[in-house]
């Protein structure tokens, strides 16, 4: 409570309280024969400390000359003690030279007081005296100065730290949002696809074979709760109260031949080849591999005609995770620049992640490929 009141005072209060107090002394003490000369003395040495916190060593050069000419008439007054007061201000706000510099007149003039004014064979006492004080004036200047840099630095460090956090938190955001982007991209895009190549089966065999209508339609309502269960179990980690993220897990590897029924019975027929055991790869990662062989297939049944296949290999080693997509239908060559969508972008940000290039294009032989190598060490699970 003590701080917080003497902060809401203005500080030239603090500063002209010295002041005052050695004026009343004066007039108080001293005869009406040496008043005049007393406060006028008083006054030179006090009144400049109003201004010492704006002009350190201004004021302490006049509060130095103020006692000389005080020494020089031979008067002695309590109002000496404004010349520790300009001391110890100096260091508060100068530099090591100018502190060493107030120290030295400080000093000399503690000479000069014990070299007229101290009783006779007397002279070390009073000497080491004032020396002790003009040092520990010093010091506590000093140590107020060295205080006020150490809190100025940290406060610096403080609001660094908050800026970077800030940011660190707009970075975290913008990952979160571009993933959750691609995850919807990839859900959407092929359950759509999937539901709308049933669609269009069914309706052409609704006459000629109403069975193979049915399964179909039974196909689209199928893939249309399967793709609310995936969009759920995406934006359910945004709310706590969601768990369809912890009753559905995010599909893997082991969901790829469910996959490739599911772009079969659209129209795609897609053979699955998986090398080597998978349950050593993490969630993330396969992940990963489900969505570039989803969003794979998905261009394919999209962008090729009808009797094209697909053949998926998935490659898992200890360290890596190879994924290479190949379809026998015809494709245009590559644009000159990147597509607008979110398709192979996407991809190429999830192979990125793990570091992976995405090689995407056409074949020697015809068709179309895409192919990368997830490389499980490279600590990219988390914006995968």
């Amino acid at each position: 409570m003590t701080v917080r009141h003497r902060d809401r005072v203005p500080p030239l209060v603090w500063d002209a309280a010295l002041p005052v107090l050695l004026l009343l002394n004066v007039v108080t003490a001293y005869p009406a024969r040496e008043l005049p000369v007393a406060a006028a003395l008083t006054a030179a040495l006090a009144l400049p400390l109003l201004w010492r916190r704006r002009a350190p060593l201004a004021v302490f050069g006049a509060v130095a000359a103020a006692a000389f000419v005080q020494w020089l008439m031979d008067v002695q007054l309590p109002a000496d003690v404004a010349l520790l007061v300009a001391l110890y201000t100096a260091a508060a706000h100068t530099g090591r030279r100018g502190t060493l510099l107030a120290g030295a007149v400080v000093e000399g003039g503690a000479v000069l007081a014990c070299l007229r004014w101290a009783p006779d064979g007397a002279f070390l006492t009073p000497f080491v005296a004032l020396s002790a004080t003009v040092v520990a004036a010093a010091v506590l200047g000093v140590n107020v100065r060295t205080s006020r840099a150490y809190l100025a630095a940290v406060q610096e460090r403080a609001e660094r730290l908050a800026l970077h956090q800030e940011q660190q938190a707009r970075l975290a955001v913008a990952e979160e949002r571009a993933r959750i982007t691609r995850e919807m991209h990839d859900i959407v895009t092929h359950n759509l696809s999937v539901m709308i190549a049933l669609t269009d089966a069914a309706v052409y065999a609704q006459h000629r074979s109403p069975d193979r209508a049915t399964a179909a339609m039974l196909q689209v309502s199928e893939t249309g709760r399967q793709a609310l269960t995936d969009m759920r179990r995406s934006l359910g980690v945004l709310r706590a109260d969601e768990p369809d993220a912890e009753r559905h897990p995010p599909p893997g590897i082991a969901q790829l031949e469910a996959l490739a029924d599911q772009m079969a019975a659209a129209g795609l027929p897609t053979r699955l080849e998986v090398r080597g055991g998978h349950a050593h790869v993490p969630a993330t990662a396969q992940l990963t591999v489900y969505r570039l062989v989803q969003e794979a297939l998905t261009n394919t049944l999209k962008h090729t005609p009808a009797g094209t296949r697909a053949t998926v290999l998935v490659e898992c080693s200890a360290g890596s995770v190879g994924v290479d997509v190949a379809d026998s239908g015809p494709r245009p060559a590559l644009p000159a620049t990147e597509p607008s969508g979110h398709g192979i972008p996407g991809m190429r940000e999830r192979a990125a992640a793990y570091g992976g290039t995405l090689r995407v294009g056409p074949l020697p032989g015809g068709g179309w490929g895409v192919r990368t190598r997830l490389l499980l060490n490279s600590g990219g699970a988390a914006s995968a």
